[in-house]
């Protein structure tokens, strides 16, 4: 005697209905919005239109690569040192070209975060540390990289 075949599990239905019975919700966002960008994606949005707007001006800067690291290493602990002071903290610094490498600029995000409360504060002083960085790489003061540094 052969056994009955046991039907498989059911295939999940497709809900169209929450538990509170009104139906599905819409699109938080639309889907050219991304829905959600970290601080580092957007601090990393406000370095990269920093970088664009000096690049503009000074073409050769697209020879430099622009980073953005969270927090400097302290100098001469591993790899690096002491302990900072919240005064002495950079909030950026430059690496110049060597054996064949691209010279770098590199912003910190947490030290800039810090100083800042608002995103608009934020972009200005991430503005104005890419123009100090790029004057320092180029042996240039701030206000010639950019004639409204310090303006805004």
């Amino acid at each position: 005697m052969d056994k009955p075949v046991q039907p498989g599990p059911a295939a999940p239905r497709p809900r169209r209905r929450d538990r509170h019975g009104r139906g599905m919700r819409g699109p938080v966002a639309p889907p050219q919005v991304p829905l959600s960008a970290s601080r580092a994606e957007v601090f990393a949005d406000l370095v990269q239109d920093s970088v664009d707007r000096l690049e503009r001006r000074w073409p050769q800067l697209t020879d430099v690569d622009f980073l953005v690291l969270d927090v400097p290493r302290p100098v001469g602990a591993p790899g690096g040192g002491q302990s900072w002071s919240d005064e002495a903290v950079p909030l950026g610094g430059t690496v110049a070209a060597h054996d064949g490498r691209p010279a770098r600029v590199v912003v910190y995000r947490r030290p800039v975060e810090i100083r800042t409360k608002s995103r608009d504060e934020r972009a200005l002083l991430v503005h104005e540390v890419v123009v100090e960085q790029v004057a320092d790489l180029l042996g240039l003061t701030p206000e010639t990289v950019d004639p409204r540094y310090g303006e805004e």
